[in-house]
């Protein structure tokens, strides 16, 4: 006969709230940087980027220096989150955080492909909300 050996819980071991950010950020650049990626499988857009026009701007160095701005965004603010003193890093995730969800709204007005942008911008929105409570909750230590 066997006798029955105490099962093993696994161990939850606290996330640092730099961590939890970092992830927060990294996440949500894989997903403004795929629903721009995706949205080349729509039917025209390749057509209108060979002809020099991305929506209805002219494709020039004034544009790709704007997207590239853009999506330095969320690139470093990972760094930031990691390597920002504790009250810096607080203020400037609840800043940035609040300024980039008009910015993931924008992305769905005007297009015909609502399920897709709305799924994109709630995703994008989902992990900013996270990205605000992580930096709003942040843990103080009595002096």
């Amino acid at each position: 006969m066997r006798t029955r050996q105490p099962t093993a819980t696994l161990e939850d071991q606290r996330i640092p709230v730099r961590a939890k950010l970092a992830a927060a950020w990294t996440s949500f650049m894989f997903l403004y940087a795929y629903v721009d990626i995706l949205a080349f499988f729509k039917p025209g857009v390749i057509d209108d980027i060979q002809a020099g026009v991305v929506w209805e701007f002219d494709i020039g160095q004034t544009l790709m220096t704007v997207f590239l701005a853009l999506m330095a965004i969320p690139v470093l603010m990972v760094v930031l989150s990691m390597t920002l003193p504790a009250r810096a890093n607080r203020i400037t995730n609840l800043i940035v955080a609040s300024i980039q969800v008009p910015f993931a709204a924008f992305n769905a007005v005007g297009e015909s492909w609502t399920y897709f942008y709305g799924l994109g911008v709630a995703l994008e929105v989902i992990v900013l909300a996270l990205i605000l409570r992580y930096a709003w909750t942040w843990p103080r230590t009595a002096l």
